[in-house]
């Protein structure tokens, strides 16, 4: 916990990286809505989650580019690195989802509301950003110890991105019908599965990575 609040007090210190983010979400979705207004609701759904997507990117993808080789010494001498990866996996899971749910008042406000069950599609929000933040942080953990971020995390978040982001856009789908569809349980599982997936694979590789 320590660990998590100092990401935090910096992130407090640090305003505008921030606030940096939140600019790039509201004229995103602003430039949307100038564009298309109010759109139908596949097309509603589908551009929330790439928005998503780019603002996970943006918001999660720094975590490690902040730390220098002198402070990950540091770390190393007063934390294990099992502590240290799921310190910014708890961090950047918290961010993402509050930009999550930033970004869903900002959808509702200029481009519509077509969602008729608008709990069901907050908590799939929530789950859904904590999701992506748990994918960025791994792939950007692996991609600064190897000194090639943009390259790595471009090449391996592809393939490992787009399945989850088609699963997303059909669970959070079922909000959008007037009936809760059959199956919604087994997809969210397999999207919990995923995530766990994701947590033990970055517990497991990074303290390799670590000691390098």
């Amino acid at each position: 916990m320590a660990l998590v609040k100092k990401d935090l007090l910096l992130e407090i210190r640090q305003q505008y990286t921030f606030y940096g983010v939140l600019l790039y979400v509201a004229s995103t979705i602003f430039v949307l809505y100038l564009a298309m207004e109010h759109p139908e609701d596949k097309v509603w759904n589908g551009l929330f989650w790439m928005i998503q997507l780019f603002i996970c990117v943006n918001a999660v993808a720094k975590s490690f580019l902040a730390e220098s080789r002198g402070r990950m010494l540091y770390f190393y001498t007063i934390a294990g690195a099992r502590d240290f990866v799921l310190s910014k996996l708890l961090f950047n899971a918290m961010l993402m989802i509050v930009m999550s749910l930033v970004s869903m008042l900002l959808f509702m406000v200029l481009m519509g509301n077509p969602i008729n069950n608008p709990w069901t599609f907050t908590g799939i929000v929530c789950l859904g950003g904590c999701s992506l933040s748990l994918v960025f942080t791994f792939l950007a953990a692996i991609a600064a110890r190897a000194q090639q971020n943009a390259a790595l995390m471009a090449i391996m978040g592809f393939p490992l991105i787009i399945p989850q982001l088609m699963l997303l856009m059909k669970i959070s789908s079922v909000a959008f019908a007037d009936v809760i569809q059959a199956g919604l349980g087994q997809l969210i599982a397999l999207l919990a599965g995923l995530d766990i997936l994701v947590i033990l694979l970055t517990v497991i590789l990074f303290p390799f990575l670590w000691k390098d």
